[in-house]
């Protein structure tokens, strides 16, 4: 049986001036058979030879074959570049001729021309091969990775009742839990997470800051910045409104009054009523 979007090997079965018809077997009917076009052709390949070739659908919706890989087969993800948005979705270049249609409702975020998006195929309900950026059901799981192990991944979709969805090594599924959004995270973004769990199913769950101790440091770090930066003053102190603090460092309160407290406790601040100031 032919399977659209796949890489079979199949057996020349017939010559013709435009091609060759391929079978899965020598004496395949003319229902059973998908025509390799003659430029596609291996050079001195003869009627009885097997070819590897990847089936697809023409301009004119008929299945055919090429010899030329694709970047991604149905059920693959990976990075495909946007190569132009129209009316009806984006079309990706996935090393083809003809590009594969990303329809706008498997966008989990608006793209445009240019993009390099993570995306899986599939066979829509028309058989049609097409791309879907929601691809958490082609992520696989049971990596090797344990906690506080280190990991790279793209983020592919955003829930606000959940988190930022991430594809580890764009092929294990993870996910950064809202509590864990620290910073403003957006779809396609590369992360540097650590594993702060893995589930009994081999999901992981992902944590964008390091280890506390090592977090007060960095968040400490960040608040002499921003006070050099600024005339040696923050002008707020861990009094201010939860939503400031956030806006304007990035951190919850908690954090800020702990790398507040680091610094107090190393003599290298004042504070104020109003401000925090740098220790002349």
């Amino acid at each position: 049986m032919f399977e659209l979007g796949k890489v079979q090997s199949l057996i020349i079965v017939k010559e013709l001036d435009f091609g060759v018809y391929l079978g899965e077997t020598h004496n395949a009917s003319i229902d059973d058979r998908v025509l390799l076009p003659k430029k596609q052709v291996p050079q001195g390949s003869r009627i009885g030879d097997a070819i590897e070739v990847f089936l697809y659908k023409d301009s004119r919706d008929r299945m055919i074959a090429t010899t030329n890989r694709p970047k991604l087969c149905v059920g693959e993800v990976g990075k495909l570049r946007v190569s132009q948005v129209t009316k009806i979705g984006a079309f990706l270049d996935w090393g083809l001729e003809k590009d594969v249609l990303l329809p706008y409702k498997e966008q989990t975020a608006k793209v445009r021309e240019g993009d390099e998006v993570l995306a899986a195929i599939y066979v829509d309900k028309s058989s049609r091969l097409a791309a879907t950026m929601k691809v958490y059901r082609y992520l696989r799981r049971g990596s090797n990775y344990r906690k506080d192990d280190i990991v790279h991944g793209t983020v592919y979709e955003i829930r606000e009742d959940m988190g930022a969805f991430v594809a580890v090594e764009d092929q294990f599924s993870a996910l950064i839990p809202r509590r864990e959004l620290y910073s403003e995270i957006r779809v396609g973004d590369a992360v540097t997470a650590r594993v702060s769990d893995v589930k009994a199913d081999g999901k992981l769950d992902l944590c964008v800051r390091e280890k506390a101790y090592l977090q007060i440091e960095k968040d400490a770090q960040k608040l002499v910045e921003m006070m050099e930066a600024s005339g040696g003053v923050l002008p707020f102190t861990d009094k201010a409104a939860p939503e400031v603090i956030w806006s304007k460092t990035g951190m919850s309160k908690n954090e800020f009054k702990r790398a507040v407290g680091n610094l107090l406790k190393n003599g290298k601040i004042v504070i104020g009523t109003n401000q925090i100031s740098m220790q002349p």
